[in-house]
């Protein structure tokens, strides 16, 4: 299953890029309206992009009665993300959503490095969202928690019935010019190739930790990385990044990943899930190097 990352496609805007995934991911929703980041708020890196929007967003009362019956119209299941700055928002959220026909699934952001998100809550916020909702409820996580594992841990504890890895790290990135942040903020939420080996190895610890259902995403541009995430222990690939220069994306790394998967003997691409594990789990074999001298 192909998904895009939240906050990276407007469906609105591109229908048919929408239309072309296996669902779509809205941009986060808060409880109340918010502006946002001021601008600049988007910067291209060398290996990646920062963004700084700041969860801007309408506030759950006009996603509701403005985007959410458009959205239904597109056919695609929906998935709506949701976040807030303590457990009694994502509550308010979840309930608020819990009767809405054509939602497929709830995605809780723990995670956004643009706001003060309580990321030390996470069970707590997983614990309110899934005693107000019968929908299935994915947590996002953050690649920065000193133990990501533990943290899928503990939304599996609280009802999670999956999680969605990772989210963007910090970043900063300077004008060659002034040596100033080229973004407003300062830093913002870096993504693109370089996090690609970080949301690997998030996505291998916590299918180890938790075998729980994972959306992997992180820097995936072809099949190839779709297929490593896979094997990794995700369950579905989401694209970020890649969307704002190839549109065409998920129906080129769909044909590009059960192609990749075909020639390594899997007649399915998710017959390949947690392949990464089975040798890891052996032990290694003894060194034949001899240790190097300490001065």
């Amino acid at each position: 299953m192909i998904l895009n990352a939240s906050g990276c496609l407007d469906a609105l805007t591109a229908p048919g890029v929408a239309r072309s995934l296996d669902a779509f991911v809205t941009k986060t929703v808060t409880p109340l309206l918010r502006a946002g980041n001021p601008p600049t708020r988007i910067a291209e890196t060398d290996a990646g992009m920062l963004n700084s929007i700041g969860l801007q967003n309408p506030g759950i009362d006009r996603f509701c009665a403005d985007a959410l019956p458009r959205l239904r119209e597109l056919g695609v299941p929906l998935w709506v993300s949701v976040g807030g700055f303590a457990a009694a928002d994502y509550a308010e959220l979840c309930a608020r959503l819990d009767g809405e026909p054509g939602i497929a699934a709830l995605e809780l952001n723990v995670s956004c490095p643009n706001v003060a998100s309580p990321v030390d809550a996470t069970e707590e916020i997983v614990r309110a969202a899934r005693a107000v909702t019968a929908k299935p409820l994915y947590t996002k996580l953050s690649p920065s928690a000193p133990d990501v594992a533990a943290a899928a841990e503990a939304a599996a504890a609280a009802g999670t019935d999956g999680l969605s890895v990772v989210n963007t790290l910090r970043g900063l990135a300077l004008d060659e010019r002034t040596l100033r942040p080229v973004v407003a903020s300062g830093t913002g939420g870096y993504s693109g190739p370089a996090l690609r080996p970080v949301a690997l190895a998030a996505v291998f610890a916590c299918h180890r930790a938790t075998g729980l259902p994972i959306v992997g995403m992180g820097g995936v541009e072809s099949g190839r990385h779709a297929l490593d995430l896979i094997a990794a222990g995700a369950s579905a690939v989401a694209l970020g990044t890649v969307l704002f220069r190839d549109p065409s994306a998920p129906g080129r790394i769909r044909a590009e990943l059960a192609a990749e998967a075909a020639a390594r003997g899997f007649a399915d691409p998710l017959a390949a899930r947690g392949v990464a594990h089975e040798e890891s789990a052996a032990p290694l074999p003894p060194s034949t190097k001899t240790p190097a001298k300490t001065p």
